[in-house]
C-alpha cells in the first residue's frame, strides 16, 4: 500500500445546544469564531467554525444523543490555575490540576455538551 500526504484540518464536534457550545469555545475558551460571524444569537444555527490556529473546530447542531466519553479535546493554556478558575467561575466542573506523565499540569473538565476537555498549561 502506497502512503500518501495528509494534514490534519478539522475536528466535528456533534451538539445538542449550538448557543451554549458557542458561548463556550468562544466566550471562555477564547477561540476565535469563522463562520457563521457576527451573529447575536446561534442557537438556531447547524454548522459553526472555528479557527484553533492548526486545525478548524466545527460544530455540527441538531443532535439529541450525549457524546461518548471516546474522545477528548486539549487546549493549551498560559496560566492553567487561572483559567481553570476562570472555568469554575463561569460554571464548568472541572477536575483538580495533576502532572502528566512529563510533569505538565493538566486539568479536565465537560463543555456545556458534555464533550471531554482538558487544559494543560505552555511547556
Amino acid at each position: 500500500m502506497a502512503a500518501f500526504n495528509s494534514s490534519f484540518s478539522q475536528v466535528i464536534l456533534y451538539v445538542r445546544d449550538m448557543a451554549s457550545a458557542v458561548h463556550f469555545y468562544r466566550d471562555l475558551l477564547g477561540l476565535p469564531l469563522q463562520y457563521p460571524a457576527g451573529l447575536a444569537d446561534y442557537s438556531a444555527e447547524m454548522w459553526v467554525e472555528f479557527d484553533t490556529g492548526s486545525c478548524t473546530l466545527a460544530l455540527h447542531g441538531g443532535v439529541s444523543d450525549p457524546p461518548g466519553a471516546e474522545h477528548e479535546l486539549v487546549f493549551t493554556v498560559d496560566h492553567i490555575q487561572e483559567a481553570r478558575a476562570a472555568l469554575i467561575a463561569a460554571g464548568i466542573a472541572m477536575e483538580e490540576i495533576r502532572p502528566l506523565e512529563t510533569g505538565a499540569p493538566i486539568a479536565s473538565g465537560l463543555d456545556p455538551n458534555g464533550h471531554r476537555f482538558s487544559i494543560r498549561e505552555k511547556a
